[in-house]
């Protein structure tokens, strides 16, 4: 068992999650309430990292923000900070590729609130900050759980795109799909068996929680 892989495999979906829910809670209440001249291709552009091949994805990443690119080598030269290669490069590839995951249950949340009842709590007198915190978020609440378990536990499975951007450096890039394939590679399936079961129990346990906290939260409205 490649404990390090793994434990480097949570911090990651960890962080990406902790990085993308705010994003995600604007953007998906953004396109739910919003009407606007070309919203159709921005919410194109949040579907795209679903339906490319991780690969390409990567590949397109690794050419933006690799050392030789405009983008990378002034990042590295002003702050000295390289963008593939390391955990950061990791992060950016997984924050990207995860944007669908994340933005679109959210927004479909949104999306099924009557608009009456932020009419009717502006109507009361609650300012719209009040108005999202305390009748917008417990409604969205499912589907806010659902995008965060979704991209926490697709995270975890990440194998091209992580390995376009961060390669397979053990202790700073090697995530635990890497390992799983790198002990194929080498026919140590008993290792591999090993840390494929561990994922599948900890991707099942996952669902399965948020699938039991949404039942519930449905049960009590």
């Amino acid at each position: 068992m490649d404990w390090q892989a793994l434990i480097l495999s949570l911090e990651l979906a960890a962080v990406t999650l902790v990085v993308l829910l705010p994003l995600g809670l604007w953007v998906g209440r953004w396109l739910a309430r919003s009407a606007f001249t070309g919203k159709a291709l921005v919410e194109a552009a949040v579907v795209l990292p679903l339906v490319l091949p991780p690969t390409v994805l990567g590949y397109y990443l690794l050419v933006s923000l690799g050392g030789a690119s405009p983008i990378g080598a002034w990042v590295l030269e002003t702050f000295d900070i390289r963008l593939t290669f390391n955990f950061l490069g990791l992060l950016i590839a997984s924050v990207i590729f995860n944007i669908p995951f994340m933005v679109q249950p959210i927004q479909r949340a949104f999306e099924a609130i009557p608009a009456n009842l932020s009419e009717a709590a502006a109507v009361s007198g609650l300012g719209p900050w009040q108005t999202f915190v305390r009748v917008e978020l417990p409604l969205a609440w499912p589907g806010i759980l659902s995008a965060a378990v979704l991209t926490f536990v697709h995270t975890l499975g990440e194998f091209g795109v992580v390995l376009m951007m961060g390669g397979s450096i053990p202790g700073e890039t090697k995530t635990i799909a890497i390992s799983i394939y790198d002990r194929v590679q080498a026919f140590d399936l008993r290792s591999a068996d090993q840390m494929a079961l561990l994922l599948l129990l900890l991707s099942l346990a996952a669902v399965a929680a948020s699938f039991f906290a949404t039942a519930r939260t449905l049960k009590t409205k």
